[in-house]
């Protein structure tokens, strides 16, 4: 129970121009070059002052042709010749960088808390100044766990084997490997074509569109580990152009009609379908891979979809209600949406054979991951193996796996923090913690529930310090499982 409640709060040139003195000492027969002369043009004539070379300019353009240019010895100063502007910083950022090391160094030097190893006070400085980079992003996720995991090497406090024990580790993988199957549906179109299948079907009224959206949106969900492919690379553009169709745009005071409140029940629902699969969100994994290190619960795949199915099921049905009531759209009838939708069936044609073969994968995949406790296949095997499947038929190609910078950065940070926190609790901080905070807490007199309660709701609202889902369970959640656990809460 406990190891589930935390996991979720629901990418000029310049060349200088030599000078043109010369010394009839140095060089009395000078060549030099300029941009409208031939290379191989030179004179024979000393200059002890600068050279002054004037082309001839028609309307055509500039004549290159060196006869009709002039020598003039300058008798003036030469132009001055204009620096070359700098180039921008790509580095960096650097307040949010200072910020970050500024962290790690202060926690460094303070006092060693009684009960805590050096090793473990040290790791915490990297991890939260890690953390505080992650939030305010000085470089991509995955630089700053690298300058994380560089650094708890450099100080000597995990040698190199442990800082990237975690690349070995499944669950990374497995999400990475989720981002390159999610390649196939959105490089196919079947996505779009399971949207607007829906749509076609149910979205004659507005709230019937709505719920076309939000369960073709859930559907896709466990394949699609990233709200961002998800939410904005699919349905943005296909909830954009339905509100055109229904007369409902941003900026001339159709807002209201329909489009508002579409936008804001696909917003909240794809929050809510992201909580209910292990593989739909990228931060999942790494919750349960922190609730076993941290209380040797396993989480599988079917363990969480059974886990959280229900609760995701009722939610995604009363949200939109509930929206319906307080934010209502003033129109009531989508007649055009199923008419658009049945256009771009019709505009993508029958399934195509890599359509087909993505659809058959899929639905592979997700077999495998759901009964893959009876056949003893592990989720990240069935994800190897739905993806072999794609690149062998060509559906995926492994240059376009290579391009998927997200899945790559992705699989860097998710190692990091895992091999951070995993050594944090080695190292007996987090037990440390634990206890400090249940003789505090125990002091109260409440009981788990109670305790628990106060627990949820403080996870949950501390969730507006973190703008990364992410970074919120990276730096809470194995502290206030712990707590949870050692309060007397269920493990599951």
């Amino acid at each position: 129970m406990a190891s589930v409640a935390f996991t979720s709060s629901c990418p000029l040139g310049y060349s200088r121009i030599k000078s043109l003195a010369f010394s009839s000492r140095s060089c009395p027969n000078p060549v030099f070059s300029h941009p409208f002369l031939p290379k191989s043009t030179s004179h024979n004539s000393s200059f002890i002052k600068p050279l002054s070379l004037t082309p001839i300019i028609t309307n055509n353009g500039i004549q290159k042709r060196h006869s009709k240019l002039t020598a003039k010895a300058a008798a003036s100063t030469p132009a001055a010749v204009t620096p070359p502007s700098q180039q921008p910083w790509q580095g960096a950022a650097l307040k949010p960088l200072i910020a970050s090391i500024a962290t790690g160094v202060i926690l460094w030097f303070l006092p060693v808390p009684s009960g805590v190893s050096r090793n473990a006070w040290q790791l915490l400085s990297i991890f939260l100044a890690t953390i505080v980079g992650i939030i305010t992003q000085p470089l991509p996720l995955g630089a700053v766990a690298l300058l994380g995991l560089g650094a708890s090497v450099l100080t000597k406090t995990l040698t190199f084997s442990a800082a990237f024990s975690a690349f070995g580790d499944p669950i990374p993988w497995l999400i990475a490997l989720a981002f390159f199957f999610a390649r196939g549906f959105i490089k196919t179109g079947l996505g779009n074509r399971i949207a607007y299948q829906f749509v076609s079907l149910f979205g004659s009224s507005s709230l019937g569109l709505g719920y076309s959206l939000v369960f073709s949106e859930a559907l896709l969900a466990p394949a699609i580990p990233s709200v961002s492919a998800r939410a904005g690379g699919i349905f943005l553009p296909l909830v954009k152009s339905l509100c055109a169709a229904c007369g409902s745009n941003v900026g001339d005071g159709t807002e209201n009609r329909l489009g508002s409140w579409l936008m804001l029940t696909c917003f909240q629902t794809s929050v809510i379908s992201s909580s209910m699969f292990l593989t739909a969100m990228a931060a999942n994994p790494l919750s349960a891979n922190l609730a076993f290190n941290t209380i040797k619960q396993q989480i599988g795949w079917m363990d969480w979809a059974k886990a959280a199915f229900v609760p995701g099921l009722v939610s995604l049905l009363v949200v939109p209600l509930i929206l319906y009531v307080i934010y209502p759209p003033t129109v009531k009838t989508s007649p055009d949406a199923p008419k658009l939708a049945r256009e771009k069936l019709e505009k993508m044609g029958p399934m195509s054979k890599n359509e087909i073969i993505m659809a058959g994968t899929l639905f592979l995949t997700v077999g495998l991951w759901i009964f893959g406790g009876v056949l003893n296949v592990d989720a990240v095997t069935a994800a190897i193996l739905g993806l072999s499947v794609l690149l062998v038929t060509g559906v995926v190609t492994w240059k376009e796996c290579l391009a998927e910078s997200v899945a790559w950065d992705t699989l860097t940070w998710f190692a990091a923090l895992i091999a951070m926190a995993g050594y944090l609790n080695k190292y007996g901080l987090i037990s440390w913690f634990s206890q400090t905070v249940v003789k505090v807490v125990g002091g109260l007199g409440l009981s788990w529930q109670m305790s628990f309660g106060i627990l949820v709701l403080l996870y949950f609202y501390s969730h507006y310090f973190f703008a990364s889902g992410a970074a919120h369970i990276g730096a809470m959640f194995t502290a206030f499982l712990s707590v949870a656990t050692a309060l007397g809460t269920p493990s599951y």
